[in-house]
Formats: structure tokens, C-alpha cells, sequence
């Protein structure tokens, strides 16, 4: 298959499977989406609206974020997704949203994290207590992050899920402070909920591949340090939110999240080199280890990736060749110290 534009990519995104219409069909009653408006809400408000649809089902799908993006929450409710704007560091504004048995919690804040720390913590350790308290009835699926593990050894595998946390800076100190607080209403309340640690999503608008694709084919170096990652179609990553509601237990689970391969940040560029034209240039001296997850827990529950990331770096290529837009988000995922 060929994505030829930004209409026929949210298409492939928001497509739920007939897993992810089973999965709901079992759950019954409506969702909330907490934090919509970033890059991965939109698409999966639209598919778990879709897979309402396709179970049969008369649940709400009811977006919730501030909604900076110019367009989004129009696009949101022309999909048939209810939208609700709202401030999530504004403790009162919860007593607006919605009850629902079943909550996808995608708030938080990274980039930008070294200049403004106090927003961070904030984000990421505030708005969890706040809507851990107002849906403490209901299964919440937290986005979490890789970042939580320690640097490791490719030869290791990647960090499992009873590997112990030891996060590198203050974000990803944050991002443990978010599962914490979830953790302490689980075990407070029996709220049912499901750490989804995720590393790295991929859109052919923005992640790890198209950092790594952009800068070989603009002659920007490459960073080496971080010699390898993980990465996982967003797709994918909307199937497996979707259907690890059906987990979220108490104490919280875990689950992480990414394909099964750890690619090199060499033979990446080289292979988006040879597709360009052009030389990679590389900087750095290659440190030994990188943030890298085990997800094998998860495609065991879930099975594997739909798309491989074979296909994943072809498309990413044929998007840069044809000039599609980029969100201009990237990912960092070079950063070895932490600091965002």
C-alpha cells in the first residue's frame, strides 16, 4: 500500500480492526479521551469512535483537551466524536466532564521540560491526581513512556516489565511520578488501571524514523551516541490502547509497548541514504546502550504490529520523497541525559 496524502494517512489511523470492535463491544459503555489534542489523541478518538460503530454499540466518544491545534476539535466532531474543551491543570474543570466506565488517559508534557521543570511535574504528576480522583470508578489506561527504564545493553533485549525503573532526568522522573500517583489511587480506591509504556510511536509526520529520514536527506549529521531504538506504528499503538482497556487491573498493570526489533541508527540512515542520494553524515561516539523496551508481554496478549517496520520505513521514505508535511515534533530520542 502507498499513503499518498494526510487524508488517506488518517484514514489508515483511524480504521479501528475487528479486534478493537470486539474489544469494545465486550467493555460496553461510553469512553473518554483525556489529553485529545496532541499528536496521537485525534486519530484514536476516530477509531475508537469508528469501533463503537462497528460493535453495534450507542457509547459517548468524548474528546477532552484544550485543543490548541487550529481545526482539530472541528475535525473531532465532524467524526462524530464528542469534544470538550477543557484545561486539565483546572482542578474545577472536572466536575464538568462525564462519567465513563472507560478512560484513555493521554495527558502530559515533555518537550520543553528543561526550561519550564515546574510545568512538567505539573502535567505529569498534578493532572493524573486530579483525574485519577474524578474517574476513580472507571478503567483508565495510562499512556506512560520507556523512558522510565534505565539505558541498557542492546544485547540485553530491552527492558521487560519486572525490570526495576531508574528514569534519567527530570522528565522521565515525572513520567514515574504519573504512574505513581495512578498507582497509589489503584491500590487506594481499586481503580482499575494499566500502565501502556510506550517507545517510540511512528507517523509518517513525526517520530524516531523521521527524524533520522529528515536529516539525511537535508545533510544534517546524525547523532550516533544512542546507537539503536525501538519504534511501533501509530496505528498499532491505537489497536493495542484500545484493547488494554480489557487489562487495566488493581494493583495497575503494566504493559510495554513497541515492535519487536531494535533497529540501528546506522543502518537506518543508511538505508533512507540510499533512498535519497545522499551520504549520512554521522556525529558521536556510539555510548553501548539505549533506552529500549521488551514488548513481547504485550504481543503475546495482543499479537504483533500489523504493520512491520519494514513497511514503516519504506512509507516514511515515499512521504519525505513526496513531500508531506512534518509536524516539526522531534522526538529526541538522542537525548542520553534527559534533558528535554
Amino acid at each position: 500500500m502507498f499513503i499518498n496524502n494526510e487524508s488517506q494517512l488518517e484514514e489508515v489511523l483511524a480504521t479501528p480492526t475487528l479486534a478493537d470492535s470486539e474489544s469494545l463491544g465486550r467493555l460496553g459503555g461510553d469512553v473518554v479521551i483525556l489529553g485529545a489534542g496532541g499528536k496521537i489523541g485525534p486519530s484514536l478518538s476516530r477509531r475508537v469512535k469508528r469501533a463503537v460503530e462497528t460493535a453495534g454499540l450507542k457509547s459517548r466518544v468524548i474528546a477532552v483537551s484544550r485543543f490548541t491545534s487550529g481545526g482539530t476539535a472541528q475535525e473531532l466532531r465532524a467524526a462524530g466524536v464528542e469534544v470538550i474543551e477543557c484545561d486539565l491543570l483546572d482542578h474545577k474543570s472536572y466536575s464538568r466532564l462525564p462519567d465513563a466506565p472507560n478512560v484513555l488517559f493521554l495527558a502530559g508534557r515533555k518537550f520543553g521540560s528543561t526550561e519550564r521543570s515546574d510545568v512538567t511535574w505539573a502535567m505529569n504528576t498534578m493532572v493524573p491526581a486530579y483525574a485519577a480522583e474524578r474517574y476513580s470508578s472507571s478503567r483508565i489506561v495510562v499512556f506512560s513512556t520507556g523512558n522510565i527504564y534505565p539505558p541498557v545493553p542492546a544485547s540485553t533485549g530491552g527492558c521487560a516489565e519486572t525490570d526495576a525503573t531508574a528514569p534519567v532526568g527530570e522528565y522521565a522522573q515525572s513520567c514515574l511520578g504519573r504512574e505513581r500517583i495512578f498507582e497509589y489511587f489503584s491500590r487506594e480506591l481499586r481503580t482499575r488501571c494499566l500502565f501502556f509504556r510506550l517507545n517510540y510511536a511512528v507517523d509518517l509526520r513525526y517520530g524516531v524514523l523521521v527524524d533520522i529520514a529528515r536529516k539525511v536527506r537535508d545533510g544534517e549529521p546524525v547523532e550516533a551516541g544512542v546507537a539503536c531504538f525501538n519504534v511501533v506504528w501509530q496505528g498499532d499503538v491505537n489497536s493495542y490502547a484500545i484493547r488494554s482497556l480489557e487489562l487495566c487491573s488493581s494493583p495497575p498493570g503494566i504493559l510495554n509497548v513497541t515492535g519487536p526489533e531494535i533497529l540501528s541508527v546506522r543502518k537506518t540512515a543508511e538505508y533512507f541514504g540510499r533512498r535519497f542520494g545522499r551520504e549520512p553524515v554521522f556525529v558521536g561516539e556510539e555510548s553501548g546502550v539505549a533506552l529500549l523496551s521488551d514488548a513481547s508481554e504485550c504481543h503475546t496478549l495482543l499479537g504483533y504490529p500489523e504493520v512491520p517496520v519494514g513497511q514503516l520505513v519504506v512509507w516514511v521514505a515515499d512521504w519525505l520523497e513526496q513531500g508531506g508535511r512534518l509536524l516539526n515534533k522531534p522526538t529526541h530520542f538522542e537525548v542520553a541525559d534527559g534533558k528535554y
